[in-house]
């Protein structure tokens, strides 16, 4: 029997390349029931293209710089009953959707949120939070094995990120989706709080996770240097109208520019920024904020029912999770063997050692495999030691015990 039906979400605007590893971790998922929406510019269409999805998916074609805006186009051609958003720079897990849309088996539950895994595929970026009226987000202490349910206090939300979220379409469509007056920046939280004041509750679900590689943007540079704060300076006025009550909007407005402006100093001492891109980022910031006082609000009207049928996608992945391992030497020979595996439909992690203490690193390949690298005695997870004594067969016995649900791997026969 399948499951409910999901509708993946992705947004592209000028990442044809990341957009292109996106969709090979797409076309893998442990799923039996799920679309793809791309929502794109032209160089995103034509990596969908390249990646020989055209007739798979669902494109709908959309070039303006408002990540609001193409979210809802694609809420508009959706047809699932669950929608799962992922940035187009981020690699889904193949148990992705299977650990977010678990909970919405509670009818209590209107969206879920996972947790994101950064560079070396191994730290995370974000795992929960709770947010509040001034955009202020804290930490928020969950059970990182199974989901958990919340339901805020009144004048915050549970936080669930861009890349790594999902909602009931009902629910989300009934708001009117993502407001259009947040172009870029704070648009989840406002959902967020918008969910909260409507008193729907949010799971979530640790095991459902994404890696995110914060590629290059119009806004972002690869060095993570921002390269414009115009309408995150817009944005924020927005939010504070939305949520914040006036006699507090100053105050905020004051310490978010203070911090803001250090960062950019921050920038210049490490050498990615120059004085002058400095003046002129503090500028953009502060015509943002006073844009963003002016920009027009409104309510939102609920986005009706997809045109067309829910499509669903056929996933490469039919077969359960395996393992490879060996010495980094023999990293040929392992490849092809692996890149052979993924090909007839498997699953597979690739784990390369070699007998030094380097740290480890995690990647999907573009040909499926996941491929783990790092010394024996090398440490993974950067909060452990340094130097890891432990034999090579224990060691992959540990690392396949960090990675076993995600990957779908049965850990007593790998």
């Amino acid at each position: 029997m399948a499951s409910t039906p999901v509708s993946v979400i992705v947004v592209s605007r000028g990442r044809g390349e990341s957009l292109g590893l996106t969709l090979v971790g797409l076309s893998r998922l442990i799923h039996d029931n799920y679309e793809i929406v791309i929502v794109a510019d032209t160089e995103g269409q034509a990596a969908v293209r390249r990646a020989g999805l055209a007739e798979q998916v669902k494109i709908i074609p959309f070039a303006d710089p408002n990540i609001s805006e193409a979210r809802n186009r694609g809420i508009a051609a959706a047809a699932g009953e669950i929608l799962a958003f992922i940035d187009d720079d981020a690699v889904p897990e193949p148990t992705w959707l299977r650990y977010l849309t678990e909970p919405f088996a509670d009818p209590e539950v209107a969206a879920t949120g996972g947790f994101v895994i950064g560079r070396n595929g191994i730290s995370f970026q974000w795992k929960a939070s709770a947010v509040d009226y001034t955009g202020h987000s804290d930490p928020l202490p969950v059970d990182e094995t199974r989901p958990t349910v919340l339901t805020p206090p009144a004048g915050r939300a549970i936080k669930t990120e861009g890349t790594n979220m999902a909602f009931r379409r009902s629910v989300l469509a009934g708001l009117g989706g993502f407001d259009p007056a947040y172009r870029f920046f704070l648009d989840e939280t406002d959902l967020n709080m918008r969910l909260a004041k409507a008193g729907h509750a949010t799971a979530i679900a640790p095991l459902a996770r994404v890696h995110h590689a914060f590629a290059p943007s119009p806004r972002r540079a690869p060095s993570r240097a921002p390269r414009d704060l115009f309408e995150i300076g817009a944005s924020l006025s927005v939010y504070l109208r939305r949520h914040c009550p006036d006699a507090e909007r100053r105050t905020v407005v004051e310490a978010f520019t203070r911090a803001r402006h250090r960062s950019l100093i921050d920038h210049m001492v490490a050498g990615r920024l120059e004085p002058r891109d400095v003046l002129r980022l503090r500028r953009r910031l502060s015509d943002g904020l006073r844009v963003g006082k002016e920009r027009p609000l409104g309510p939102l009207a609920a986005i009706g029912h997809a045109k067309t049928a829910f499509l669903p996608f056929t996933s490469l992945t039919r077969k359960p999770g395996i393992v490879l391992s060996g010495s980094f030497r023999s990293r040929r020979k392992l490849r092809r063997q692996a890149a052979e595996m993924a090909a007839k439909g498997c699953s597979v992690t690739l784990f390369l050692f070699s007998s030094t203490a380097l740290y480890h690193r995690v990647r999907m390949r573009r040909d499926g495999v996941w491929e783990h690298r790092g010394g024996t005695w090398g440490r993974s997870d950067r909060a452990g030691k340094i130097v890891q004594l432990t034999t090579k067969r224990k060691r992959k016995r540990a690392e396949i015990g960090k990675i076993a649900a995600q990957r779908g791997i049965d850990p007593q026969n790998s």
